[in-house]
């Protein structure tokens, strides 16, 4: 049976647009402090985070049906590799969304500037925005990757314990829904149980990225509006968060047996 599918590649495109968007929900921030209209900027946010919550949906099912498809023999091998490979996809989107990072803080700043002239309306927004006069505009501000982003960032300037604790809850939300996939086949009669416990692992991760993560950056671009800090400052915590966050993705490799072996024991657990 052929590992790499067409359906297999169609997951990991979802996967790679989900890891990017919300790589890039960084550069909304430095937009919105950029601009100086960050609760504008917090809706163009709402919106991506709309748009990867709807991703990680659709891809969801598609995902269970490599499980229903797996061969009876080596099935555990053989999804293995299948899911090793999505999680790499998630490196590779992540790494994406900080190589387009220059562009789209220059898209951005551009986009929250006109949501603030619609009033707020989103419809406005994209109505406006994919005609081909601001479809072409956009070339405009297509920026090279630069060093200089990374300019003035010492081993001293990376809070060791928000850096660790981004990697750790980046790579359990990378690997939520495929552990508890694998799970259902460690304990196959505990397999719904299993693969029901996606949900909480997500929210879970969810909830301490909005505990400890967002509130940290957010402050730093207030600081940046209010004149209380420099933007350097946030663009240095942003490119450390999101390096942060490629790491966790590739720690979701190591984590991703161990987790499902968690899973499994929490299914038979609770059953």
């Amino acid at each position: 049976m052929e590992l790499i599918t067409e359906k297999l590649i169609m997951i990991a495109l979802f996967i790679l647009i989900i890891h990017s968007i919300e790589t890039l929900a960084y550069a909304v921030r430095l937009s919105g402090a950029r601009v100086r209209l960050l609760a504008s900027a917090l809706s163009l946010f709402n919106v991506m985070v709309m748009v990867s919550r709807l991703s990680n949906m659709m891809q969801q099912p598609f995902t269970g049906s490599l499980i229903d498809n797996a061969p009876s023999n080596h099935a555990l091998q053989f999804v293995e590799h299948q899911f090793r490979f999505l999680i790499g996809s998630a490196s590779l989107g992540t790494l994406l969304g900080i190589i387009c990072l220059p562009t789209f803080v220059a898209i951005f700043s551009r986009a929250i500037i006109h949501l603030a002239d619609e009033r707020g309306s989103i419809p406005a927004l994209l109505k406006k925005g994919f005609t081909f006069d601001y479809l072409r505009r956009a070339f405009k501000h297509l920026r090279k990757p630069s060093l200089s982003y990374l300019r003035g960032i010492g081993i001293r300037d990376i809070p060791i314990k928000l850096f660790i604790i981004n990697i750790v809850i980046t790579a359990v939300y990378t690997i939520g829904v495929l552990s508890a996939l694998y799970a259902s086949l460690l304990v196959p009669e505990y397999k719904t149980t299993a693969i029901m416990a996606s949900g909480l692992i997500n929210g879970i991760a969810t909830m301490l990225l909005i505990i400890f993560i967002d509130p940290k950056i957010s402050i730093l671009a207030d600081d940046v509006i209010n004149k209380k800090g420099n933007y350097s400052e946030l663009k240095r915590a942003s490119v450390m968060m999101m390096s942060s966050r490629l790491l966790g993705t590739i720690f979701a490799q190591l984590l991703f047996i161990p987790g499902a072996h968690y899973v499994a024991w929490f299914a038979k657990f609770i059953a």
